[in-house]
């Protein structure tokens, strides 16, 4: 089943954990706490409401402050457009944009990614957008197959992307600083 096809079938557990799980993959462009969503995730496990776990969150990780980049924007925005609510109407729309929103954070983010299908290039993803579009999907399944049990599995899957996308991060940052060091010179 497509990932399109995963979304439209999801139920409201579904929704949120797939649009939480890409916010929390994405977490190391906000520079937070690994465990600044983990409120959610509880609220998610015991299904108690989570609009006071999100404002906090928010406020934690900065919502509101201007990004650095495109891709920290993307993220800001998929924190700041979860719903207070949770509902699968209200979560189906957001658990679909931060879907796209983290498939293009790690187009950005993947020097490989030029040479994708945006570039017009047939050969698919490159790895690192491969392997974020089987974490989104996995994550969704391990809901539709599990109920509440999935959310331990998949958020040990959230925790693996996050583990990279984290190197990514930093590798970039790296070779950002050796650039502008070398220009110095």
């Amino acid at each position: 089943m497509s990932l399109v096809e995963l979304i439209a079938r999801a139920d409201e557990r579904g929704l949120a954990a797939g649009g939480l799980a890409c916010l929390d993959r994405c977490l190391p462009l906000l520079g937070g706490d690994d465990e600044a969503l983990r409120p959610l995730w509880a609220s998610l496990a015991d299904g108690s409401g989570w609009a006071g776990d999100l404002a906090r969150a928010r406020d934690l990780l900065g919502a509101g402050r201007p990004p650095g980049d495109e891709a920290a924007l993307l993220v800001h925005r998929m924190l700041e457009s979860a719903p207070a609510e949770r509902t699968a109407d209200a979560l189906r729309p957001w658990a679909d944009a931060c879907s796209a929103a983290s498939l293009r954070v790690h187009r950005l983010l993947d020097p490989a990614a030029g040479a994708g299908p945006d570039a017009g290039d047939t050969a698919g993803p490159s790895p690192l957008v491969a392997a974020e579009l089987r974490r989104q999907a996995l994550v969704l399944e391990l809901l539709a197959d599990h109920g509440a049990q999935g959310l331990r599995r998949a958020l040990e899957v959230t925790v693996e992307g996050r583990r990279v996308l984290r190197a990514v991060v930093s590798r970039r940052a790296r070779n950002t600083a050796e650039a502008g060091a070398r220009a110095g010179l």
